[in-house]
């Protein structure tokens, strides 16, 4: 492992050139990869894992829209994709991909399928973590472990397809072979992680949980969505608002960010851009810093899964789920980001 230095705190990560693809493959080499549901993060691990040379085969159900959708990204029906059961059953290493929700339906399909020596592979530490609320318990004589790319299935491939990488953490629950170490960051290559770093698998789910409904979704949404509304109030047209609030934003300050942090971004602003920035981020932190403190706790007492599984898990979840996502996209915020995006110049 490579020791950096992460703003004056050390931090062991594994990278690509200590541990390089052909390690990885080397260390699989008799392994057969079953990727189980072909949902959120399945296609892009598995058609990495497949295009960096693994041995990968995928378990989904018949008829259904995600079975078709793996037989379009080339997966052969009985060569190379199968029946959860089956695929369960060649597999020495069991990618659990489903939604938190079908990781806890299937559980009992799964489960006999876990014979010695195999390996139990999660992105998400929250069957696991929550083993109460999910009855999701593994054989103690299979190896389980993590992978948790820092990102989207969809930005996994495409990064690995630009020849970059997304960031993954990995963990370690249960090393039943003495292998799960090698197992677990040889996956973590393969699935075209830029660099690893550890963690367990309850830090796992409690920082993933906060991220989601914090800044990476939740917050941000929020944040959008007032300042978007203060501007119209003042009388700023939906173009000026949207443009002002996101636009600029995602499009020009963000990858300023993604490229050398936020001192670099303040630097290639204007004077009175920085000014204000400098005089204002500690408001904003301190008006926000209760209700982060909130969110982790309520993460760390089991409330947030207690919801997610609770809400998830009805019959009529995806209707409900739906109408949610369009109060979000017709709200007049997203239909003028809508406008704005088709004004974009095309590349």
């Amino acid at each position: 492992m490579a020791t950096i230095n992460f703003g004056g705190v050390l931090e062991d990560v594994v990278t690509r050139e200590e541990f390089p693809m052909e390690k990885a493959r080397e260390v699989l080499k008799n392994e057969t990869i079953a990727i189980i549901g072909y949902g959120v993060q399945g296609p892009g691990q598995a058609l990495n894992l497949k295009d960096n040379g693994f041995n990968v085969i995928i378990g989904q159900r018949k008829n259904s829209k995600t079975w078709d959708k793996a037989v379009a990204d080339g997966w052969v029906p009985g060569e190379t994709l199968f029946s959860i059961e089956e695929a369960a059953e060649k597999g020495t290493i069991i990618q659990y991909l489903l939604s938190d929700a079908g990781q806890i339906t299937l559980w009992p399909t799964l489960k006999p399928f876990l014979t010695p020596g195999k390996a139990l592979y999660f992105s998400h530490g929250f069957g696991i973590t929550y083993k109460e609320q999910t009855s999701i318990i593994p054989p103690a004589d299979v190896d389980v472990i993590l992978v948790a790319p820092k990102g989207s299935g969809t930005s996994l491939r495409r990064l690995f397809l630009a020849g970059q990488g997304l960031n993954s953490s990995f963990a370690i629950f249960q090393d039943a072979t003495g292998k799960a170490r090698d197992r677990v960051i040889a996956l973590g290559i393969g699935v075209g992680s830029g660099y690893l770093f550890e963690t367990d698998f309850r830090k796992e789910v409690f920082s993933d949980l906060t991220g989601e409904r914090g800044t990476l979704m939740g917050c941000i949404q929020g944040i959008f969505a007032a300042q978007y509304q203060t501007l119209r109030t003042n009388g700023h047209s939906p173009s000026e608002a949207f443009n002002e609030t996101v636009e600029e934003l995602t499009q020009s300050l963000m990858p300023l960010v993604a490229e050398n942090g936020m001192d670099w971004m303040y630097a290639n602003c204007s004077t009175t851009a920085q000014r204000g920035a400098l005089d204002w981020w500690k408001k904003f932190k301190e008006a926000t810093q209760p209700v982060f403190d909130e969110l982790y706790a309520s993460v760390a007492a089991g409330k947030e899964a207690a919801r997610s599984i609770d809400l998830n898990s009805q019959p009529d979840y995806r209707a409900k789920l739906e109408v949610e996502l369009a109060e979000l996209r017709n709200s007049e915020m997203w239909q003028a980001g809508a406008a704005v995006r088709k004004l974009r110049p095309n590349k």
